[in-house]
């Protein structure tokens, strides 16, 4: 991060008062900006945001559209540098960019991962064509399976239950308390 003082307009020192909570004890401002912030409606929110959360965790800086904050905590007060960010619009356009990519790339991997409910059908039938060739000549337990295809509980056994009665699998033993083991007939 790039510091210009020019940036800096203004500061305050928010302290903590055990009856009112966050308050500005101080505040000054070297030029006038074009940002007005009520420092006493904003207090609570600066102290929260730069005091609040775990050890190690607690931001430096805060940017919002046109300011952005640098506190420094001392003890249970907290010291704000406010500042004008100049040229941060063309940083954050370039940002908001990259995220929109990554959102449609999300997006299309979701889309992806989740069949959608037209092609249900399909991957039920494919699932069941793909269970048949992997009980072929071996046994496998509902549990496998359903971890395999990462389906639920009562999706696997719909799923065998229909290949069962178009006899297309069979059973062949039932092991481990409840888990049965699956064999495809020949």
């Amino acid at each position: 991060m790039k510091f210009n003082e020019n940036e800096l307009f203004g500061f305050a020192l928010i302290g903590f008062d055990l009856i009112d909570g966050p308050c500005v004890r101080y505040s000054k401002e070297f030029r006038k900006s074009n940002i007005n912030i009520n420092l006493d409606d904003f207090a609570m929110n600066f102290y929260l945001a730069f005091r609040g959360g775990n050890a190690g965790k607690k931001p430096r800086a805060i940017l919002y559209d046109n300011f952005y904050i640098v506190a420094f905590p001392k003890d249970l007060e907290l010291f704000c540098l406010f500042m004008e960010p100049q040229g941060v619009e063309k940083n954050i356009s370039q940002l908001k960019k990259i995220a929109n990519k990554l959102i449609l790339d999300m997006d299309d991997d979701e889309y992806d991962s989740e069949p959608s409910e037209d092609s249900d059908e399909d991957t039920v039938e494919e699932i069941k064509r793909l269970i048949i060739n992997l009980l072929n000549g071996t046994e496998m337990s509902t549990p496998e399976l359903r971890r395999y295809f990462k389906l639920s509980n009562s999706q696997i056994w719909k799923v065998m239950s229909d290949l069962e009665n178009a006899q297309k699998i069979k059973r062949t033993d039932k092991k481990q308390g409840r888990a049965v083991f699956w064999t495809a007939i020949i």
